[in-house]
C-alpha cells in the first residue's frame, strides 16, 4: 500500500527520485502512465496486471472503452530504478501535465501519483472543501454492496 505525500524536483534531465517508502513495493521493474486529473500514474507490475485483467473486461464495442484502453496503454513506459532511486520520465508524459520542476509524488493505496506542484495544491484545495460530501457518497455507495 502506497501512502503519504512527498515533494520533490524534476532535474534537468527529467527525473525525480522516487520515494524510498516506496520503492521496495515496487520492486525492479513497473510501469509509468498518464494518470487522471492531471497527474501521472505508477503502477508495480502486480497492480499493473490487475488493472490489465479489469481493463480486458471493457466492451471494446463502446468507443469511451477503445479511447481508454488507447490513452492508458499508449503512453505506458516500463521504468526501472537507477542507483539514486530516479526514474526518467518521458517528455511526452511530462508536457501533458505540466510537470517541469517542483512535483509532489503521493500514495493513492494501489499506486503512485506524480503531481505538477502547483496543479496538485490546486487540486488538494479543491477536493479538501468537498471531503466530508464525497466521504458520505462513497460510504452510502458502500453499505449498498
Amino acid at each position: 500500500m502506497f501512502i503519504g505525500e512527498y515533494q520533490h524536483n524534476l532535474d534537468a534531465k527529467g527525473r525525480i527520485i522516487i520515494p524510498s517508502r516506496f520503492r521496495d513495493e515496487l520492486h525492479n521493474t513497473f510501469i509509468l502512465t498518464r494518470g487522471l486529473d492531471g497527474c501521472l500514474t505508477i503502477y508495480s507490475q502486480e497492480q499493473w496486471e490487475k488493472l490489465f485483467t479489469e481493463i480486458n473486461r471493457l466492451p471494446t464495442t463502446k468507443k469511451a472503452a477503445r479511447q481508454y484502453i488507447r490513452m492508458l496503454t499508449s503512453t505506458a513506459s516500463e521504468c526501472t530504478l537507477d542507483n539514486q532511486g530516479r526514474i526518467q520520465i518521458p517528455s511526452f508524459l511530462s508536457k501533458p501535465v505540466n510537470i517541469t520542476k517542483e512535483c509532489v509524488v503521493i500514495g493513492a493505496n494501489d499506486h503512485i501519483e506524480i503531481w505538477d506542484k502547483a496543479t496538485w495544491e490546486s487540486y488538494y484545495l479543491e477536493a479538501s472543501d468537498s471531503f466530508e460530501e464525497v466521504a458520505e457518497n462513497l460510504s452510502d455507495l458502500l453499505s449498498n454492496e
